[in-house]
């Protein structure tokens, strides 16, 4: 978890110092170079995953749950769910816009909450939809 924390502080870091900055061209042509697929400045997208420990079962992850106050902090105040689904055999899968200064908080609240109940892991994400319909649609048009 140590290394997840690093990696996304200095993903924020980079994102917040690279803002200013007009994107690159992408360096492959499949790929549209549209400004409104571009990282906003204003947040990352983060998705978590809340993996179940398969000792326990479902009344006993949500007493602990409910004792760290998972469900009243979880996600702070102004951060985002973009999506949250149970995935079965594994546990949770959740994607929210955190705010780059709110990185630490956003992290933090993981780390008092989801713990003792589950098994974190954190990544850096961006959404790849309007590209992947770009890319259908020309694949579509060349048939």
């Amino acid at each position: 978890m140590k290394t997840s924390v690093f990696f996304l502080a200095a993903f924020a870091l980079a994102t917040a110092s690279l803002s200013a900055q007009t994107p690159a061209a992408p360096a492959n042509p499949n790929v549209p170079a549209d400004p409104a697929v571009a990282t906003p400045a204003d947040y990352v997208l983060i998705t978590v995953i809340l993996k179940q420990d398969q000792s326990k079962n479902l009344d006993e992850i949500a007493k602990e749950m409910d004792a760290s106050g998972f469900w009243a902090k979880m996600p702070p105040e102004g951060i985002k769910v973009e999506s949250w689904y149970v995935v079965m055999g594994l546990g949770q899968v959740l994607t929210v816009r955190v705010p780059p200064a709110r990185l630490r908080e956003f992290n933090l609240t993981i780390e008092h909450t989801a713990w003792k109940s589950f098994r974190t892991e954190i990544y850096p994400t961006y959404d790849l939809r309007a590209v992947a319909e770009a890319n259908r649609q020309k694949a579509a048009a060349r048939k």
